[in-house]
């Protein structure tokens, strides 16, 4: 996904169906390095301002466009990220990145509210590089070894291309990437289920969860488990994350017995088994999970409504 394959164009006149062409790169790029589709929507929406606000001799002096909105939105979205720390730091209760459904299922793009489809250009491919433990992994990251990370490890850009985004050299951001891929193995979790294996193992959590057996709960989750939720200030939730299977169980049973009615379905969450809550069959919480073995060992469950748009079908892209 090296910015220097892009489709061939003119020099002389820069192709409008290239420029554009290139928005579901770059949309698919900010997701990741900004763990929110909102954020990247605006990363990609200003990089390509930029473009068209310069002249039609500037545009032909660029010899790659592709390569320069890759560029200028990386910049941006470095930006974002050192701007977000401190945002993060203001935030109501633990920040969870956006989940993501199904592109079959995403609903309510910018070009199309409601229940018509996003434009396919929006929506972000879901692989491994979405996940939710991967993005809670980058979260962990300074801005610049993600954006090296990245553009490097997932999007296979070559360091010098990098260096002129992050502003360092080649070396650096050499070194940059490879204390984000240690960060990322030291997460992971090799003992985690093939993905028949975790869908089983969310079916099985959910019908426990409605039968409020919290028997079965307690032995599906793992003793060490963590639940965290991200209400945003904006709903009722838990403002610190709630540690070992039986207290997840209980907190789960409270929660049922507290919103009669709650309809669980079971979904694809960034391209893994997951979950989601519906209450008067409106998503009011989205549910990821992690996997050690035959039990779930981590649950993240987003409820800040501003994040459940591509649920909703009230998406801002």
């Amino acid at each position: 996904m090296n910015a220097a394959s892009e489709p061939g164009h003119s020099r002389s006149e820069p192709h409008l169906t290239v420029i554009v062409g290139e928005r579901h790169r770059l949309i698919n790029l900010a997701y990741r390095l900004l763990g929110s589709s909102a954020e990247a929507e605006d990363a990609v929406q200003e990089a390509y301002t930029r473009w068209f606000a310069m002249s039609r001799q500037q545009q032909e002096a660029i010899a790659s466009p592709g390569a320069w909105l890759t560029t200028v939105a990386g910049r941006i979205c470095l930006d974002v990220l050192g701007s977000a720390r401190a945002r993060r730091e203001r935030y109501v209760g633990p920040w969870i990145p956006e989940p993501l459904p199904d592109r079959t299922e995403w609903i309510g793009g910018r070009a199309g509210r409601g229940t018509e489809p996003a434009d396919p250009a929006d929506q972000i491919v879901l692989d491994e590089s979405v996940d939710m433990a991967f993005l809670v992994v980058l979260e962990s990251m300074t801005p610049a070894e993600r954006v090296a990370f990245i553009l490097h490890d997932v999007f296979r850009y070559p360091f010098a291309e990098i260096a002129t985004i992050v502003g360092r050299t080649p070396a650096a951001c050499r070194q940059l990437a490879t204390s984000g891929r240690r960060r990322v193995r030291a997460a992971r979790n090799p003992a985690a289920p093939a993905p028949a294996g975790q869908a089983g193992l969310v079916r099985r959590f959910k019908e426990a969860w409605e039968a409020r057996d919290i028997e079965t709960l307690v032995g599906l989750l793992d003793p060490d488990a963590t639940m965290t939720a991200d209400g945003g200030g904006l709903v009722g939730t838990v403002l610190r994350p709630v540690e070992g299977g039986g207290s997840i169980a209980q907190y789960l049973i409270h929660i049922a017995a507290k919103a009669p009615g709650l309809t669980l379905l079971e979904r694809t969450v960034n391209g893994r088994p997951g979950l989601v809550a519906q209450h008067t069959g409106v998503p009011v919480t989205v549910a990821a999970f992690d996997f050690t073995g035959d039990r779930v060992s981590r649950i993240w469950a987003v409820r800040n409504p501003e994040k459940l748009r591509a649920w909703t079908g009230d998406a801002q892209i």
